[in-house]
Formats: structure tokens, C-alpha cells, sequence
């Protein structure tokens, strides 16, 4: 689908590159029908896994067993 599609790609800027987003980022999700409320969940979601992901490299934490972290 389209729109799954544009929300992945914001979510991956979000992650990779996110002094990058700019208004227009938000206008094509809004352009493939997301509302304020689903772009503030997509955002505070993307946005919690970073902080998670961040948070457990910092600590060193190891995956699940059985994680193939390599194919991250």
C-alpha cells in the first residue's frame, strides 16, 4: 500500500536522519491520509524504538537469544 509506504519511509528519516525532517515530511503523510493523531503515534512510536534500541546499545544489554542481530 502507498501509505504503509510513505509512513515507513518517515519513520526511517525519522531514525537515520532526524534533524532532517521538515514540515513537508508531515505533509505526505497527511497527503496519504494521516491525521494529526496517527502522525503523533506514528512519530512517539518510531520515536519510543529508537529511544529503546539507543537505550539497551548503551547499556550493552544483548538481544534475545537467538536474535540475529547481524541482520539488523
Amino acid at each position: 500500500m502507498p501509505a504503509d509506504r510513505v509512513m515507513l519511509d518517515y519513520c526511517v528519516k525519522l531514525t537515520t536522519q532526524p534533524a532532517a525532517m521538515r514540515e513537508g515530511d508531515v505533509q505526505k503523510l497527511r497527503e496519504h491520509g494521516f491525521d494529526d493523531t496517527a502522525i503523533s503515534d506514528i512519530v512517539q512510536t518510531a520515536a519510543l524504538f529508537n529511544y529503546y534500541d539507543r537505550l539497551a546499545d548503551g547499556l550493552g544489554i544483548d538481544p534475545e537469544p537467538g536474535w540475529d542481530r547481524e541482520a539488523w
